[in-house]
């Protein structure tokens, strides 16, 4: 009852800065090409106590701040991974809550996997680098970042969805099995296809952090089909399922995840939910343009959805990044 209570004072405290309009600070950096992998473009919100604006960036026209001076110091730390395809931009509803709240909050476009770079989405490359792909952007922010003294780095924290979802289940500690783990081809003909199916694949040598210290991940990739791959996730997690999956996603895979993890999660299940639910609401041309992202089941609401889930998702990071369980 007193989580609910707490769960329920976010959503109005998240209501009352949407009427006084408060906008989030976002900037736009791109992290060089060197030699762990090409460059990659990332958005970075934050904390800002000016009125919010509009930033139009192709379809999305966000509440946010450009390149506005970052409010605080020792400030926790999110950063997202997005889904097959998907964009640094896809949950920028979740990343302003976080900002708002006071977190900093980093979303990369995952090289030859995004929105505006397909080269390389159905090659099983793009999954072995996803997690260096977010370990260069926390090297960064904690490095070479302008701001990088305003974040607390024993308060870091990731979201990630659907193939996100599965980079942070390794960066938390999982040994994914390509091998064993009957992934979906993305589509038909699609390199991965085969090349998931080679002995070398069955136990692949990828990149863990401890700097993480606390994941939500919503309906994951499956990479993982027995417990001992999952034994090495050992710090809290809140796990999101939908209703119906989608994008090679199944229920069912995200189920067994559930039963195979270590340590019990706090778990989410979403009735009548798609697998693109957990996407940002889509603006109008997006919906026009890319309608089997944007279109949700009959009486699903989508956006009345992300005001319970945004609340739920700060709630957790906010217990288990706060300053005194912060560990080095």
């Amino acid at each position: 009852m007193k989580r609910s209570l707490a769960v329920f004072g976010l959503f109005l405290w998240l209501a009352v800065l949407t009427a006084t309009a408060l906008g989030a600070g976002l900037r736009f950096v791109t992290l060089p090409a060197d030699g762990n992998g090409p460059a990659m473009r990332v958005a970075i919100w934050s904390p800002c106590t000016q009125p919010a604006d509009r930033i139009v960036v192709g379809p999305f026209s966000l509440p946010a701040v450009r390149d506005c001076p970052i409010e605080g110091s020792a400030l926790p730390l999110v950063v997202m991974s997005h889904g097959h395809a998907g964009t640094n931009l896809g949950h920028h509803d979740t990343a302003e809550a976080l900002a708002n709240a006071g977190f900093i909050v980093a979303a990369v476009n995952h090289p030859g996997d995004n929105a505006l770079d397909h080269s390389r989405s159905g090659d099983i490359s793009v999954m072995i680098e996803r997690p260096e792909d977010i370990k260069r952007v926390v090297d960064y922010l904690l490095g070479a970042f302008p701001d990088a003294s305003r974040i607390d780095s024993r308060r870091i924290g990731m979201f990630g969805f659907s193939r996100g979802g599965y980079t942070a289940l390794v960066l938390a500690g999982g040994s994914p099995d390509f091998l064993h783990a009957d992934l979906p081809c993305p589509e038909p003909g699609a390199p991965i296809c085969a090349e998931a199916s080679q002995p070398q694949w069955a136990a692949p040598r990828l990149m863990h952090d401890s700097r993480i210290k606390a994941v939500v991940v919503a309906d994951p990739l499956n990479a993982f089909p027995t417990p001992e791959t999952l034994q090495g996730v050992r710090i809290p997690m809140q796990l999101w399922a939908s209703a119906h999956g989608g994008d090679g996603v199944m229920p069912a895979q995200v189920a067994a995840l559930r039963s195979h993890l270590p340590l019990t999660p706090e778990f989410h299940d979403v009735p009548g939910s798609g697998h693109f639910a957990f996407l940002a609401p889509c603006p109008p041309d997006l919906a026009r343009e890319i309608p089997q992202i944007c279109t949700d089941a009959p009486g699903f609401d989508r956006a009345a959805f992300h005001a319970t889930f945004n609340a739920e998702v700060l709630a957790f990071f906010q217990r288990t990044l706060n300053p005194t369980s912060a560990r080095p």
